[in-house]
């Protein structure tokens, strides 16, 4: 049976598993969980980095639990109300409604192609939405937490209407970009409102869009400060929520909780209840999590049994797994909504969050077709467990993460193929070639030799570290200990030679033992993969080895031993293996560079410019970044954040004005004047807040801090210092570096921000590039009269060192670690 037929039967059981009429419900006594993965959008097309962001982080967790024979409800959906719905559907010239069932078919394929497996995988766009909705609110409101104010909004005259977030774009107040949404920047990510967009238009006419006042509803969060803060410190110690997303959480709580408008002047959404309302819908970030319970009623099949799950809390344990950017809504605002209900729900425990993963160099963009998405995966003809593999192993857990074509090559090649498909093709091949395709029992009175209690001995220690890393949820530590199992299967093998214990008669018995052994090795490998890899990837092994595979065969077992091969019937009966079959195959250099031209995309010609001066070698930076001093400070007169800066980058390269959003980090402009700064040249000029930019300083973010970038020790003598890529090995030839530096054209602002994810500052407090690489400014000694960069000939370079880039030396240098640079 070929891999391909194989996934559509394990795909077609999955199906019938999620309609069947047996439904889940807690076991007292028992350990129940709820698992949720954060509702994707459902107009988007989720790329590689949102599956591992959520869907398949929760589906690796809860296959784990179900293996480990935990009663586990796995649920997820498609979040289909709100401004983005009516926005694409708009665009799409279709209603709301069927423009919901084509993505969220879409999405439904999508998922099965990569083995997620659900209890259930619903919608919101139902009839159990409204009602548990509309149910949550007026608890909430007969509770005192809901409370009426006027809201500036933008009006666009030609539609006659509100303008919801992302009916509005405009030029963001952070980095400039042009194309900012009302709700976000996708250049820099920062949460935006509508009015704090500079130069903003309807999306809907073009027109530029006057403010008016509309009255919303709000939920009043500051009421509910203590309770929930109480809460919050509750839950994350018992839970051990993941550092950044408790970091987060409580720089929401230290900047002060604000009123939270939960209505919006839409149409496609749940209706408000309230008199006087009832021509507004509740906000996506009011009804969206509200998602898990009507999706959970959608699965129990009636309008009342959602509660054993979610109105259970002594009975229920809720996991839940996102992207970092959801944090907030799954932390203060969802919790402190069902907090104001005062009834008993089922509240969040444990909470998995991820950074971001990125594609090659810059995003992922399904207009301009670079990178992977997931109805594009299933045409590379890499397997779903490959790319399930790949994805897990760099999941972002604690940094940015980037996808590359070349480190794809390299997991499948040398991780799989070499380590995994290398054991299980060894073991079933011999057993087909020189047993007759038949595992045989062993003797009864058999007993492990030296290599056999050794081999036991190390794979329960890996054993051990894989269950405590999974308790953790630390998907990545837990895949690595599963890996090493294989290595030590491998060379389990290479010392025991059974090839050649087979040779002779006498040690034939011995040859069975080992295969006997390496074989349950291989069984266990099977079932720990079956979290990350999938259940496809499981059933292939299970096949050639001669078990069947089931939820009663795949348990995942807390020891590897003389009682576990017994358990599984190993050494007391025979097992008949199947036709061995390759698990994975070499991915070539000229197939994965092909990939990469595929799913490369197309530019604009902007960003064709901006990138052709950019050199493709890691060491190469595509930013023209020099030391500069700020000489003027002024705020500027659209807002108070955004300041006029006039920027001294040294005789050679004179001055330049900036516009930067710095108020919120340095309220006082003298707190700027005279500092030395990283400032970014190759930027186009822009007009921004009324101020003619032309340059970018750039700051380290982390935790709702700011900090200037800098170079240590810089003088008057460094102004207009160019800040390369640093390695030891270049440390004798800064002015080589300087002279092979590649010419850059200027970036627009999008292109600026993608570049500048490649940038990170170190727990050291320097920043680097590409994840190893320290910036450095290059600069000459100041009684050496030549010039910089004018010469290949050694009579005339100047002497020149390194001095590097850090996040000001005057903080808490230990505090930036792994702050990003914008």
């Amino acid at each position: 049976m070929s891999a391909e037929s194989d996934l559509a039967d394990d795909l077609d059981r999955q199906a019938s598993l999620t309609s069947s009429s047996t439904k889940k419900k807690p076991i007292q006594g028992t350990r129940n969980v709820l698992v949720t993965s954060a509702l994707p959008y459902v107009n988007n097309v989720p790329h590689l980095g949102n599956l591992i962001g959520a869907v398949l982080s929760a589906d690796v967790y809860a296959r784990y639990l179900r293996q480990c024979g935990v009663n586990v409800l796995y649920i997820c959906g498609t979040d289909e109300y709100g401004t983005a719905t009516e926005t694409k559907a708009r665009e799409e010239g279709v209603s709301p409604k069927a423009l919901c069932d084509k993505y969220h078919e879409l999405h439904r394929h999508i998922y099965q192609w990569f083995d997620i497996r659900f209890d259930h995988f619903g919608r919101t766009s139902i009839p159990q939405q409204t009602a548990i909705c509309q149910e949550i609110f007026w608890d909430v409101y007969r509770n005192g937490f809901v409370v009426e104010d006027t809201v500036e909004q933008l009006y666009d005259a030609e539609a006659g209407m509100f303008l919801a977030d992302r009916y509005v774009r405009g030029t963001c107040p952070h980095c400039g970009y042009a194309e900012a949404q009302g709700d976000q920047c996708d250049a820099c990510g920062n949460l935006l409102n509508p009015t704090e967009l500079l130069d903003p238009r309807s999306a809907l006419t073009g027109s530029v869009p006057v403010r008016r006042t509309s009255r919303h509803l709000f939920l009043d969060l500051p009421r509910l400060r203590d309770e929930l803060e109480a809460w919050i410190e509750r839950s994350a110690a018992r839970g051990q929520w993941s550092e950044n997303a408790l970091t987060m959480t409580r720089s929401w709580l230290r900047d002060g909780l604000k009123k939270r408008c939960i209505t919006r002047d839409l149409r496609w959404g749940v209706p408000v209840p309230l008199d006087g309302f009832q021509d507004k819908v509740f906000y996506v970030w009011f009804d969206a999590p509200i998602g898990y319970l009507s999706i959970t009623s959608d699965y129990m099949g009636d309008n009342e049994s959602w509660r054993c799950w979610w109105q259970q809390p002594d009975d229920v344990e809720l996991i839940q797994f996102m992207g970092k950017d959801n944090t907030p809504f799954h932390t203060i605002i969802f919790p402190g909504t069902l907090l104001a209900t005062r009834r008993p729900f089922t509240m969040l425990c444990r909470l998995s969050t991820t950074e971001y993963l990125n594609y090659e160099s810059g995003k992922f963009s399904k207009s301009r077709g670079t990178g992977v998405f997931g109805d594009s995966a299933s045409e590379t003809g890499i397997p779903a467990y490959v790319w399930r593999y790949y994805l897990v192993a760099n999941r972002p857990e604690q940094a940015d993460s980037v996808f590359t074509w070349t480190d794809l090559a390299a997991k499948n090649n040398n991780e799989l193929l070499a380590n995994i498909g290398n054991v299980v093709s060894r073991v079933v091949a011999f057993v087909q070639n020189q047993m007759g395709g038949v595992l045989p029992a062993l003797a009864d009175a058999w007993s492990p030799a030296p290599l056999d209690e050794r081999l036991f001995e190390q794979v329960t220690a890996e054993l051990q570290v894989f269950h405590q890393a999974m308790a953790n949820i630390g998907l990545k530590a837990a895949l690595r200990s599963s890996m090493s199992i294989g290595r030590l299967a491998n060379q389990y093998l290479q010392e025991t030679k059974p090839w050649d214990l087979f040779k002779q008669d006498s040690k034939r018995a011995d040859g069975v033992r080992v295969l006997v052994i390496a074989s349950a090795v291989i069984r266990l490998l099977a079932v720990t993969l079956e979290p990350f890899l999938g259940s496809g990837f499981a059933r292939l092994v299970f096949q050639q080895i001669g078990v069947p595979h089931a939820d009663e065969t795949n348990r995942i077992p807390q020891r590897f031993d003389r009682s576990q091969l017994q358990e599984w019937n190993y050494g007391t009966e025979s097992f008949a293996f199947g036709k061995p079959q390759h698990l994975f195959k070499k991915l070539e250099p000229s197939f994965i560079e092909e990939l990469r031209r595929h799913f490369a995309g197309h530019v604009s010609a902007n960003e064709g410019s901006a990138s052709s001066g950019v050199a493709s070698s890691d060491s190469e930076l595509p930013l023209e970044l020099r030391l500069g001093r700020i000489m003027q400070c002024n705020k500027t007169a659209q807002s108070d954040q955004l300041y006029q800066l006039v920027l001294d980058l040294g005789p050679e390269e004179g001055s330049r004005q900036a516009a930067a959003n710095l108020g919120h980090a340095f309220p006082m402009t003298s707190d700027l004047l005279g500092r030395f700064v990283v400032v970014c040249c190759n930027v186009e000029r822009a007009v921004l807040g009324g101020v003619q930019s032309e340059a970018m300083v750039l700051v380290a973010e982390k935790k709702a801090r700011t900090a200037l970038l800098t170079v240590r020790h810089a003088n008057e003598a460094m102004l207009g210092a160019r800040l390369l890529p640093w390695s030891a090995s270049e440390s004798g030839n800064p002015h080589t570096a300087l002279m092979n530096a590649a010419p850059l054209s200027p970036l627009d602002r999008k292109g600026l921000q993608s570049r500048l994810k490649e940038l990170r500052v170190r727990d050291d407090g320097v920043v680097i590039w590409k994840q190893n690489k320290p910036l450095a400014a290059v600069v000459r000694d100041p009684d050496d009269p030549r010039p910089l960069g004018t010469s290949s000939d050694p009579a005339m370079k100047p002497s020149t060192a390194w001095v590097v880039v850090s996040a000001e030396a005057s903080l808490d240098v230990g505090f930036w670690n792994n702050a990003r640079v914008r």
